[in-house]
Parts: C-alpha cells; sequence; structure tokens
C-alpha cells in the first residue's frame, strides 16, 4: 500500500509548514500582492486555514474542506496566466525551502495543477 501524498509531505504540521512559509511569499510579491492588499488578518488567518484545510483533504488526509469550490472562490478576482506562473513559481520556492523532496513537489505541482481552469480567468499574458 502506497502512503497519501498527505502522509509523506508530514501530515498536518508539514502542510502548515508550506503554507506558512507560501503565504508571505504571495502577499509580498509585488504582483499577486494585490489580492491581499485590502485584506485584514483576521482575513488573512482564514484564508491560511483554508488553505492548508484544502490540500490536506485533497491529498488525502483527514481534514474535511468547508471552503467554496475553486471558481467560485476566485470568480472575479482577473487571475491570469502570468499571475498563475507566479503563484506556482512560489509554491516550488516554499516546498523548497521546507525540504519537501521532487516527488512530493511534482506531485503537489500536479495535483495544484488540476484547478487552473477554475481560477484562471484572463488567458493572456
Amino acid at each position: 500500500m502506497t502512503d497519501t501524498l498527505y502522509s509523506r509531505l508530514g501530515g498536518y504540521d508539514g502542510i502548515v509548514a508550506v503554507a506558512d512559509n507560501l503565504l508571505p511569499r504571495l502577499v509580498g510579491d509585488e504582483d499577486l500582492g494585490r489580492f491581499w492588499a485590502h485584506r485584514g488578518d483576521d482575513g488573512i488567518a482564514r484564508e491560511r486555514q483554508l488553505l492548508i484545510d484544502f490540500v490536506a483533504h485533497v491529498t488525502g488526509g483527514p481534514m474535511y474542506y468547508t471552503g467554496r469550490d475553486m471558481k467560485t472562490a476566485h470568480a472575479g478576482m482577473k487571475i491570469s496566466a502570468r499571475d498563475w506562473e507566479r503563484f506556482l513559481g512560489h509554491l516550488q520556492a516554499a516546498l523548497a525551502a521546507v525540504e519537501v523532496g521532487p516527488d512530493e513537489t511534482s506531485d503537489v505541482l500536479a495535483l495544484i495543477g488540476t484547478t487552473r481552469a477554475e481560477i484562471v480567468e484572463i488567458e493572456a499574458n
């Protein structure tokens, strides 16, 4: 039996480490930061927990994701293909920073990649 991606990422604590490395990168990004520019600390904390729950759930962990589907959650944000690529770069950097292995990194990127069509609204860069 193969371990779940959840367990291979280090379970809940491993996913929290990735989220806690990723979110400051996104918020501080000169282009992507606009999505958090007018969010209070409580809103960002809520998004952090939703991110953790979502990743834990879709990687085979015991968490329930109670947030909205990706299309609804990102509708109207005008996320472009360029924004998506910048996000993926930050995700890869966060995974590397917390020493996620290459197989798990590839698996996470593939899994997150399945949400692209629901999130990206503007294909032109």
